[in-house]
């Protein structure tokens, strides 16, 4: 939703009791079905601190579901009151309720219903970047979460999604990015406009591949970087490769034949942005 249409609505608060509630019902469906989500461009988020990182970051906030302990704590009353001051609809429920609504026996004291944020190829800008990773096929949720996590911490540009990716706006996937997903840039395209892009890529673009003769840390990676990474079956397919100047690999000494995706692109990461980062 646009900035405008975002101020257009008017906040306000509503207590729900029933778990029928058409509203509980909307969010059951963008817990469940990545269609929904897909048709509403609305995703789930659940918990506090995810609430104050999308608050603070400026994401549009649709719906903010308080339990009962949320409308005890100063900080979730004054992060709803900018929700709500911003056009939010603040929910107050029972903690039944909020269980229904995450299919959690346990659920977080808050919960939040947002407007998704997904890039083109056409919307990167790579002069104006310092480096992006890009992930061929990325098919687990916690995978895709935590690469966007450890794309934040090392100051990264953004996250590419290249071809049938899982969502990054599951519940799932926004869980494992501990917030970050409200910090780092996504960007969804096709196995051709990732080739079209790694083609005028100024700087340096570099894929982890099994064919790769170059030691990873090796490289003199120049800004920016397009940093590639393949499906955690099958690896970076040969033709996304071909389109990579530089083929890298991390050595290993015992008997495990890979490193997990997620390990694996935060090894890379720290390596490539090393001398930029200090304590």
């Amino acid at each position: 939703m646009s900035q405008t249409g975002r101020d257009k609505r008017q906040g306000a608060v509503k207590q729900i009791t029933s778990h029928s509630n058409p509203i509980v019902k909307e969010i059951k469906g963008l817990v469940a079905q990545r269609k929904h989500r897909s048709q509403s461009g609305l995703f789930v988020a659940e918990g506090l601190k995810l609430a104050t990182d999308a608050i603070e970051a400026g994401w549009d906030v649709r719906y903010l579901a308080l339990g009962p302990e949320a409308r005890e704590n100063p900080v979730a009353q004054k992060t709803a009151a900018t929700a709500k001051a911003r056009g939010a609809l603040i929910l107050e429920v029972s903690t039944a309720v909020m269980s229904a609504m995450t299919r959690k026996d346990n659920p977080q004291m808050v919960v939040g219903v947002y407007g998704q944020r997904i890039l083109t190829a056409k919307d990167i800008d790579a002069s104006a970047s310092i480096l992006w990773v890009a992930l061929d096929r990325v098919r687990d949720p916690g995978n895709l979460g935590t690469i966007i996590r450890t794309v934040d911490a090392i100051g990264g540009s953004g996250v590419m999604l290249v071809g049938d990716c899982t969502d990054p706006f599951a519940v799932e996937t926004v869980r494992a990015t501990m917030g970050s997903l409200f910090h780092v840039p996504l960007a969804r395209m096709s196995k051709e406009e990732f080739k079209s892009l790694a083609g005028k890529w100024p700087g340096t673009v570099a894929a982890t591949h099994l064919k790769g003769s170059v030691d990873y840390r090796t490289p003199d990676y120049a800004d920016p970087v397009l940093l590639v990474m393949g499906n955690e079956q099958k690896g970076l397919e040969d033709d996304m490769a071909a389109a990579c100047p530089t083929l890298i690999r991390i050595p290993q000494a015992g008997q495990a034949d890979s490193l997990n995706l997620a390990v694996a692109t935060g090894v890379a990461l720290y390596e490539i942005r090393r001398k930029h980062l200090e304590l």
